[in-house]
């Protein structure tokens, strides 16, 4: 699969992969490395959002298994994802990137409501988004967000990172030392073997919607930046389309 560059992309950011090295929390020189990175993507006029996982503050299931209703548990989650979004907006205009944070919960006093065409007009006038609070309901992933989020602002491309992993594998590459890493897929190979680095809601939004996504690892250096300018970095993930 060819990328072009595209006009507008949503990035996806695990909260795993904010806290580097820690057992829990934010980890201050990970951020301040993906918004170096951020940068280098919007000053080549791409308009750039974000969405934000949790998972470094509050892991749901976790608590589901500890006898938590699912329901609250998640929406504890979406609090988590509020915290690394202003923790993200505060470095990237520290960077000199102007940012606005929407939230699918109502909180007026820390951050906009997600509004679909205002989030719109924002990338169009320059300016990063960042997308918390997941989709505002129980029971959804924040890859979930990700994919509806890149839909409903006709993103061109949904680019994942994952946390200290390069690609898709057969297998997992923690568990197999045997894993190989697959380089391109189409959305529905990807949905048949049930791989566990994307969540089969998002694979079939995107799927559904023509929306490619790539996944790759944002830590090593211009990672982000190859992604956008069409070289091979990562697994592509795709639908053929008629010709």
């Amino acid at each position: 699969m060819e990328i072009n560059k595209p006009r507008r992309i949503v990035l996806k950011l695990s909260g795993e992969s904010l806290k580097g090295n820690l057992e829990f929390g934010l980890h201050s020189e990970i951020i301040r490395t993906i918004s170096t990175e951020i940068k280098k993507v919007s000053s080549l006029n791409i308009q750039v959002s974000i969405v934000v996982g949790g998972g470094n503050f509050w892991r749901g299931a976790e608590y589901e298994k500890r006898g938590m209703d699912r329901s609250t548990a998640d929406y504890a989650g979406m609090l988590a994802t509020i915290m690394n979004a202003l923790a993200l907006q505060d470095e990237l205009e520290k960077n000199d990137i102007p940012v606005r944070t929407q939230t699918a919960l109502n909180l007026p006093s820390v951050a906009e409501p997600y509004i679909r065409r205002k989030a719109i007009r924002h990338l169009e006038k320059g300016r990063l988004v960042v997308f918390a609070g997941g989709t505002g309901n129980p029971f959804m992933s924040t890859d979930t967000a990700a994919a509806l989020r890149a839909i409903e602002i006709n993103a061109d491309i949904l680019i994942m990172a994952k946390n200290g992993i390069d690609g898709m594998y057969d297998s997992d590459p923690n568990l197999n030392q045997s894993a190989q890493k697959i380089d391109e897929i189409t959305h529905h190979e990807a949905l048949s073997m049930r791989l566990a680095a994307l969540d089969s809601t998002a694979l079939t939004l995107c799927m559904d919607n023509l929306i490619p996504i790539v996944i790759f690892d944002l830590f090593k250096k211009d990672n982000l930046l190859s992604v956008v300018s069409g070289d091979k970095v990562g697994t592509h993930i795709y639908t053929p389309t008629k010709s």
